[in-house]
């Protein structure tokens, strides 16, 4: 269970710092205002800033969906195993 907590934590970590990146790089017009990285971007006319856009989008959800994925989807799965296979142990008997 360690693993899969540092695995998703290293994600959740990844993500997080690549979205706080280019969510300050693209959506923080001025650090005096009160809502910071969720402001629609502004001003981004290249090719290079939609890629931005794009790469902070999926950095916040390699951040949600990989942290859920090790953290709860997994376990989760495993201890539906466990308790399936249970059954069919019991029922055997």
């Amino acid at each position: 269970m360690a693993d899969e907590f540092m695995k998703g934590f290293a994600l959740f970590a990844i993500g997080g710092l690549g979205w706080i990146t280019f969510g300050g790089w693209y959506r923080t017009p001025s650090y005096y205002q009160v809502s910071q990285l969720v402001n629609p971007a502004e001003g981004v006319n290249t090719a290079y800033g939609e890629a931005g856009l794009l790469a902070g989008d999926v950095f916040f959800w390699l951040m949600v969906i990989g942290a859920l994925t090790f953290w709860v989807l997994i376990p989760a799965s495993r201890q539906l195993r466990e308790a399936l296979n249970g059954d069919d142990d019991a029922a055997a008997n």
